[in-house]
């Protein structure tokens, strides 16, 4: 009954879309008894159309915060969005010491296949060879990459909340200790991964969302997005055995059941990203040692249809949403992963400057009120935190409190995704 339900949404096929994405794979077996686990990730995501950045003989210097550690790196790239070849000339990666500035001893060149350069395919991503390296846990790494060739950069992160580097047109600066400076970008290109070899028994916690779980609200270079306080507090944890990778696969505007609108008039075109059914795959499954999700989709399926550039048909139910859960649960469960439900937070007064002066409504609350109570009392997903609890107003629970307020009444502040990090109890994550 699910898998018709589903399709009478017209999103299954769309489930099953993030298979085909093809993978240059290095030779990058763990040695013997140990595994790979991703420690730093985002979400690809078609670039807005209007902000479509071009580079030609430029060198990008990427700035990651990891979570776990480990002494043997390999990163990930992707052009799935891409409409040509991406020509990547040469690839660093270093320990950052203080803004673009890396410690040199630290420089590893990364090769592809054995090979210094590459051209990756539309629609392709690519893993890196691994190389030794000391990356100590919570630290900042800097990946370079120098791009000779006219290059329009369509698979982007866009809400980075990190500041990174462009060179000059100057050609290949990816082993300056001393970084040329052109400019500072805040959005990821290309850059999707970064894993560790870790010990027997190490793995990675993928947290799948939007801009609530992206990290929108939270201030630009303080590393303050929920999933980031959850994985500061795994390190510090005194009873853990092994290394716990915490990856951010949320996109600003992402929906449970449907793609980016495409009715005309959305200036974001397809950025907002394709579904979480859609992307559950290719963001969640095949993420290195994944062995647990965190589900935090469903506010946009409710807020959207107050944008005039949604279609019509895609207002949607409690019961679509659920039925939307209940495929991703499967959809874990038959892969080993456990999967964990997270509530939708309050969002009366919140708006959306020039577009939507008022996302409110009784309908809107109800619904997401009868998702709430579904995510807590069905017992269909392996455990739920409740976040709406932790950020709510208590004499006014439809609102947040405003201490946790970025300011738009919907995206909670640094205070507030600290609460949200500290909400998950760490037993989660151990005893199983």
């Amino acid at each position: 009954m699910r898998t018709s339900f589903l399709a009478s949404l017209g999103i299954l096929a769309l489930a099953l879309s993030g298979l085909a994405t093809p993978v240059i794979a290095a030779d990058s077996e763990p040695d013997s008894g140990r595994v790979w686990i991703g420690t730093w990730a985002t979400a690809a995501q078609p670039a807005i159309p209007e902000s479509v950045q071009t580079y030609h003989n430029q060198t990008l210097r990427l700035v990651v915060h990891v979570s776990a550690g480990g002494n043997k790196v390999r990163i990930k790239l992707s052009n799935i969005y891409g409409d040509k070849p991406l020509v990547i000339g040469a690839a660093h990666i270093a320990r950052r010491s203080s803004a673009a500035d890396i410690d040199p001893a630290s420089d590893r060149t990364l090769k592809f296949q054995s090979l210094a350069s590459i051209t990756i395919p539309a629609g392709a991503m690519v893993v890196s060879n691994p190389v030794e390296l000391d990356v100590p846990a919570l630290s900042d790494l800097a990946i370079s990459l120098f791009l000779p060739e006219s290059t329009e950069a369509k698979t982007v992160h866009s809400l980075a909340k990190q500041t990174s580097y462009l060179s000059p047109e100057t050609g290949d600066a990816t082993a300056a200790a001393k970084f040329p400076v052109g400019k500072p970008i805040r959005t990821w290109p290309f850059l999707t991964g970064v894993d560790v070899e870790a010990a027997p028994g190490s793995f990675s916690i993928v947290a799948l969302g939007s801009s609530l779980t992206d990290g929108d609200g939270t201030t630009t270079d303080t590393n303050g997005r929920w999933p980031d306080v959850l994985a500061a507090r795994l390190q510090k944890d005194s009873g853990r055995r092994v290394e716990i990778g915490v990856l951010n696969e949320g996109i600003i505007g992402n929906r449970l059941l449907h793609d980016s609108p495409k009715a005309a008039g959305n200036p974001f075109g397809d950025a907002l990203g394709e579904s979480g059914l859609a992307r559950f795959d290719r963001d969640v499954l095949t993420q290195s040692g994944v062995k647990y999700v965190v589900l935090g989709l469903g506010i946009n399926d409710i807020l959207f249809p107050a944008f005039p550039f949604t279609p019509s048909g895609e207002t949607v139910t409690a019961d679509q949403i659920i039925a939307g859960y209940r495929e991703l649960i499967a959809r874990a469960h038959k892969k080993g992963i456990r999967i964990i439900g997270t509530t939708n937070p309050a969002f009366e007064n919140s708006d959306f400057e020039g577009f939507v002066t008022s996302f409110f409504t009784p309908e809107r609350e109800a619904t997401r009120q009868k998702v709430n109570s579904w995510i807590l009392s069905s017992g269909e997903f392996d455990s739920a935190v409740d976040l709406d609890k932790v950020l709510r107003d208590p004499s006014r629970p439809t609102q947040l409190l405003p201490a946790y307020d970025s300011g738009d009444h919907l995206h909670p502040n640094n205070a507030g995704c600290t609460v949200e990090g500290n909400a998950f109890p760490l037993t989660l994550f151990t005893e199983h």
